[in-house]
């Protein structure tokens, strides 16, 4: 038996719990306070957690998530939203997203290289030498009708832009630590051990990634006392820091924009099918500019910048809503992996969300699948709403379509690339934005209408993430602050509801 308000002797708590035999009363008054001081915190943890399932209770949570396939824009619209939202916290992380800038700038570069290299290859090959007429229509570009030649200058500009190899090796390094899962997808070999800079190190098709738990944002930033209310963004980067990317950058400026403007370049760039401008993280029109010696990035840099991010990225934000901005509720944006692996990581975020951004990214009609290369883009986009919009789960839940990169497929059709070519049920309709565009949004439409379990509305957007919410004046309504503050009532729209159906169960 054991008596009450005494230690059992069996009770292996007791002994851990109680004081010191030999304590002193100084002693006594610390741990008491130690102890009250535990006590508060947890019961502050246990307030939050009882608040938080208060609030979801009520519906004054809104739960927005992003889906669509890699590079379809979710990150980048998820940047939109921190910008308009979170500016100081984005503020601090543009040394940060200066690095991504650069390296995005280094594997473009590289690209280039890299296709001088196997064009270089082609040239001393003597089955695949482009000297020789063939049947392909490509194998000669030249305006002038002569073949394409790299010149002992091209060859010499490759050269002096090696050390840019280097400086994409260390960013790599900085960004996937050695030992996890992203540095053995994305690690390069070391570039001293090959016997040609460039001899089975081809990095097409393989991207730099970052596990979203990573604290990446950190790696690049000089601490600043966090007592400052406000700060130049400046004042992050370690302009003095002798392995700072920027200066081996910016002293290989020149030949870069040299590099990038030669039209024999072009040439073979657009031989070997290689549209460097359609890709994300594309900075070469602006070399001049994002190599200079101070350069910090602005709003447009980041959004544009590209960096696969891998896990699940939650946002949290507060948004002002009725008259005057009387209501504040709780906004929790959810990025989720687009790679076929990781869909099917995505049905536990099904429960409860209010709102689901779908993005297409319909500029990619003349691309594959990295992960199955029998796949077109726009059709696995298609496949995927499909799912999404006959998923049970989602019946009562109402979804918002952004058919993304407008700008790109208007560029890519007005260079004259056939999308009927890549979409047979187009047929014989003409090739520019405005029947592309409107085919596309009635295709997505009917599926809708025919796959949903239960009537819901259709709301479609043509846009391109790309542009700043906060720039809008200057870029129109592609993906504006317009188009942010029309979406957030209808979510609140969404919120009643839930609260409706809710009180109903």
């Amino acid at each position: 038996m054991v008596l009450a308000g005494k230690p059992g002797r069996d009770d292996p708590l007791a002994h851990v719990t109680a004081p010191p035999p030999d304590e002193t009363e100084e002693q006594r008054q610390v741990r008491l306070m130690e102890e009250a001081e535990a006590q508060r915190v947890s019961d502050a943890i246990d307030y939050d957690i009882q608040q938080e399932k208060a609030a979801n209770f009520r519906g004054d949570i809104i739960k927005v998530l992003l889906l669509g396939q890699s590079e379809s824009g979710k990150s980048t619209t998820l940047k939109n939203f921190q910008l308009l939202n979170s500016p100081k916290a984005f503020k601090a992380e543009r040394a940060s997203w200066r690095a991504v800038v650069l390296l995005n700038v280094v594997r473009s570069i590289r690209t280039i290289l890299e296709a001088m290299s196997d064009f270089h290859d082609a040239q001393n090959s003597p089955t695949l030498s482009p000297s020789r007429p063939t049947t392909s229509p490509s194998s000669s570009v030249s305006s002038s009708g002569s073949f394409l030649r790299l010149s002992p200058e091209h060859l010499k500009l490759k050269l002096r832009l090696l050390p840019l190899l280097q400086v994409e090796e260390s960013l790599i390094r900085k960004l996937t630590p050695p030992g996890s899962p992203e540095f053995e997808s994305t690690h390069l070999s070391q570039i001293t051990n090959l016997p040609s800079p460039f001899a089975s190190q081809n990095v097409k098709g393989k991207e730099i990634a970052v596990n979203s738990q990573f604290a990446w944002k950190g790696v690049f930033s000089k601490v600043v006392s966090s007592t400052r209310d406000s700060f130049d963004s400046a004042e992050l980067v370690d302009w003095e820091d002798p392995n700072d990317p920027g200066r081996i950058i910016h002293a290989c400026s020149e030949d870069m924009i040299k590099l990038w403007k030669d039209p024999t370049i072009q040439k073979i760039l657009r031989l070997q099918q290689i549209r460097l401008e359609d890709m994300g993280g594309f900075f070469l029109d602006d070399l001049e500019r994002v190599t200079s010696p101070r350069y910090i990035p602005t709003n447009d840099d980041i959004l544009r910048a590209r960096l696969k991010t891998l896990g699940v990225s939650e946002h949290r934000f507060k948004f002002k809503e009725g008259f005057g901005g009387t209501i504040t509720r709780e906004w929790r944006v959810y990025d989720v992996g687009g790679q076929r692996s990781l869909r099917a990581a995505w049905a536990p975020y099904f429960d409860d969300v209010n709102c689901i951004l779908f993005l297409a990214p319909i500029s990619a009609f003349d691309q594959v699948l990295e992960e199955d290369p029998t796949v077109n883009r726009l059709e696995d986009s298609v496949l995927l709403w499909k799912s999404i919009v006959s998923n049970k789960l989602l019946a009562a839940t109402n979804i918002v379509l952004f058919l993304n990169k407008t700008d790109i497929l208007k560029q890519k059709l007005q260079a004259g690339i056939k999308f009927a070519d890549h979409l047979v049920s187009y047929g014989d309709r003409p090739n520019d934005f405005e029947s592309t565009s409107y085919y596309l949004r009635k295709k997505f439409a009917q599926i809708q209408k025919d796959k949903s379990p239960q009537r819901r509305g259709f709301f479609c957007h043509m846009t391109t993430v790309t542009v700043c919410f906060i720039s809008y004046r200057r870029h129109r309504l592609r993906f504006t602050r317009a188009l942010a503050h029309r979406l957030f009532p209808f979510c609140s729209d969404m919120l009643h509801v839930n609260r409706t159906r809710k009180r109903h169960r």
